[in-house]
């Protein structure tokens, strides 16, 4: 049964859905939204059932604000105000998702990505006060896989923690076993060798290089990138391609900065060569 929420109180401050899914859906089913802090709270039913995330912000209002909307979800939330909490939960708990708010007291949101991203390739979004071009890339370098910009609508980060979820639970071998010069994709194992030596990459890493590798030779743009990888439409950002397009050069390529397998297209996007 859904859970009853009591009124909010008057600091709280109704609005109307900004955001192209939601305009699309039935006004009488739409849920209340209202705000606390930088955060559109809003009511929903349809979570996935066994999901734990571990939310870490250290602020206390933020950070009930994203509990209360991603329960609504029918997602288990674990909380943190510091990245040695953070790290501590995360090592003692399961995770399947865990957002990080850049601005932590003590170790920052930055390191505690890359304290997680050394030892697990869950899902990881960033969480930033800014659009500042500098933060996003340095959350997305740590090892993010997304990022969200203050003040957004938990509708809008229940979509990204579903799109990450499909990505993380399933597996779409796009292309067969592959191998071109030092380089050999084994989809169905999740597997890619490198001078026959297994490389490491995120679950969104591989499905960059598996996404290009269904079409060796042929130009993704950014934008069918984001579709097919993140599964986001409307609020994808081309700096998560961009930025995962380098740390996947990184690790696959003897010279990042000359790439021989995945190589830019001025003005269109990304192909993989063979």
């Amino acid at each position: 049964m859904p859970r009853h929420h009591p009124a909010p109180p008057a600091f709280f401050a109704r609005e109307t859905a900004r955001h192209p899914d939601v305009a699309r859906e039935d006004p009488s089913a739409a849920p209340a939204r209202t705000t606390i802090g930088p955060f559109a709270v809003e009511i929903g039913h349809d979570g996935v059932v066994g999901t734990r995330i571990l939310a870490v912000e250290d602020d206390e209002r933020i950070r009930t604000a994203v509990k209360m909307a991603l329960e609504d979800e029918g997602w288990t939330v674990e909380e943190a105000d510091n990245g040695e909490d953070a790290l501590e939960s995360f090592n003692r708990h399961p995770t399947d998702v865990v957002l990080i708010d850049i601005m932590l007291p003590g170790m920052d949101g930055f390191e505690v990505c890359r304290s997680i991203r050394r030892q697990s390739d869950v899902p990881i979004v960033m969480v930033t006060a800014r659009a500042d071009t500098h933060d996003v890339v340095a959350g997305l370098e740590a090892g993010a896989d997304d990022y969200l910009t203050k003040p957004f609508a938990p509708k809008e980060l229940s979509a990204r923690i579903r799109a990450l979820l499909r990505r993380a639970r399933t597996t779409d071998p796009a292309v067969a076993h592959l191998k071109f010069g030092d380089l050999e994709i084994i989809p169905d194992e999740g597997m890619v060798l490198r001078d026959g030596q297994e490389v490491h990459l995120t679950k969104t890493e591989f499905r960059l290089l598996v996404e290009l590798a269904s079409g060796p030779g042929r130009v993704f743009s950014r934008e069918v990138l984001l579709e097919r990888v993140w599964g986001y439409g409307y609020f994808g950002d081309g700096r998560l391609v961009d930025v995962h397009v380098r740390r996947l050069r990184t690790k696959i390529e003897a010279d990042p900065a000359n790439p021989r397998h995945v190589v830019t297209v001025r003005g269109l996007g990304y192909k993989l060569l063979v």
